[in-house]
């Protein structure tokens, strides 16, 4: 199903002028350095956000460094299995609401106050609702899985779990969404194209921020669970409550109405690959203390990559199309793999941040004496090897699932997105654990926990 009203008033804005409806089809030949960026303009753009995207997972990273050895996170492991997930609130929705305000902003559907106001007070309750939703399923799928590899599960731990889950998500997703809002119009004021700037200032805050309401949470009603009991089912349910007001909230705005509906498959699947990724994460800190501050980096700079290049081609798709008609200069023999154009140019220069942009990141951590690990150089070659097979993988897949979902009628800006973060996670995870089981294979045993 589609968001229907955007498409009326986008297709107003956009016509407005000289009443004629957008090409069907957009042939490579009008394609014009109008409509294309140059190279100097995206790296401009993209560079500052990505490292300070960067630097916020960074640190996010050396948080879950910290607080993995809290008596929460000893206790219930199961928290590991929700970190992922949680912290892919920021692609499942945060990241795809500043996606779709870029095509908004773009499009010239926020230049009336009304409607934007309208766009605005309907997305983020809408976020709201996603966020309790998805809070939820992702306490009861670290449960689950937790039960499947154990064999037992602890009722009093899946209580603070979906307490802990539900409070962090809610209030993650109102503070990311508040920034992100405030991007979008910033941008517009200032002329810089959203798209750009938008989804890494959210994976810039969004891990920090989520990481750190999900660890002093969980924490503060670990330390009271047993003897308070009462406070942490008095807290799940003041949240619940609040969903069904959010729900209507979100059906009376006329810009949210079908998302609040067609919205689901995307974010809850993403949200059961993340816990995935999760579960392979709650066994490599068991064994590997230093996968846990790489891994918020690894994933978070993979995701971001990712996401900016998703809320590019879905706005070009936008602006070129009508949704369901694939441009022709982007249809042929190859399914939509990366093979040319400027789809191509602008995934090559996000590629070539992985390399400069994770030495720094490594250096960081280095320097602060973080992640249990001797920085040798077979560790170093090891860790950006991965990155780069990471995000030449999510690039690819962007592409493919941008132009696909844009085919089958299906808004990219509401359902890539989602898809792309989570399989960083699950792809970053599972190659990050992996290279430290091969560096330990080669006889270097300080990635081993001692």
């Amino acid at each position: 199903m589609i968001d229907t009203d955007y498409q009326e008033l986008s297709a107003k804005e956009n016509n407005v002028a000289d009443n004629k409806q957008l090409p069907d089809q957009l042939s490579a030949e009008d394609i014009t350095v109008d409509t294309v960026e140059s190279s100097w303009a995206i790296l401009s753009e993209v560079t500052l956000p990505f490292l300070i995207a960067g630097l916020g997972t960074v640190c996010a990273g050396l948080l879950l460094d910290v607080v993995q050895h809290w008596r929460v996170f000893v206790q219930v492991p199961e928290i590991f299995i929700m970190v992922p997930a949680l912290l892919g609130l920021k692609g499942n929705l945060e990241m795809t609401l500043a996606s779709r305000l870029s095509t908004a902003s773009n499009l010239g559907l926020m230049d009336n106050p009304e409607s934007n106001w309208k766009i605005i007070t309907g997305n983020i309750s809408l976020t709201q609702v996603q966020a309790l939703v998805v809070g939820f399923l992702a306490s009861l799928a670290a449960v689950i899985f937790k039960f499947i590899t154990d064999g037992h599960v602890s009722i009093i731990h899946g209580l603070l779990l979906c307490t802990s889950s539900l409070i962090t998500a809610s209030l993650a997703s109102l503070f990311l969404g508040i920034i992100m809002v405030s991007v979008i119009l910033l941008s517009k004021k200032y002329n810089i194209n959203p798209d750009n700037v938008a989804t890494p200032i959210a994976a810039s805050f969004g891990d920090l921020i989520t990481l750190s309401l999900l660890s002093g949470i969980s924490n503060t009603f670990y330390l009271r669970l047993y003897n308070q009991l009462y406070l942490a089912l008095l807290s799940a349910a003041i949240i619940i409550l609040l969903l069904p007001v959010l729900w209507i909230v979100t059906r009376r705005n006329e810009f949210t109405r079908d998302l609040l509906y067609s919205s689901w498959i995307p974010i809850v699947s993403a949200m059961i690959i993340s816990s995935l990724g999760g579960l392979i994460l709650d066994k490599a800190v068991s064994k590997y203390h230093g996968v846990a501050v790489f891994s918020p980096v690894v994933n978070g700079v993979g995701g971001n990559i990712a996401a900016v290049q998703a809320s590019r081609i879905s706005t070009f798709l936008h602006q070129s199309s009508h949704l369901g008609l694939v441009p022709t200069a982007e249809s042929g023999s190859c399914g939509y793999c990366i093979t040319k154009g400027i789809h191509l140019r602008s995934a090559l220069l996000l590629y070539s941040l992985v390399v400069p942009g994770h030495m720094i990141f490594l250096y960081i951590i280095s320097y602060l004496g973080a992640g249990h690990a001797t920085y040798t150089l077979v560790f170093c070659l090891f860790y950006l090897i991965i990155t780069l097979i990471q995000v030449a993988l999510l690039l690819i897949c962007t592409n493919w699932l941008v132009f696909k979902f844009w085919e089958w009628e299906c808004d990219p800006d509401n359902y890539a997105i989602p898809y792309l973060t989570a399989l960083g996670d699950l792809v970053g995870t599972g190659l990050l654990a992996a290279a430290f089981v091969v560096i330990e294979k080669l006889n270097n045993a300080s990635l081993a926990n001692t």
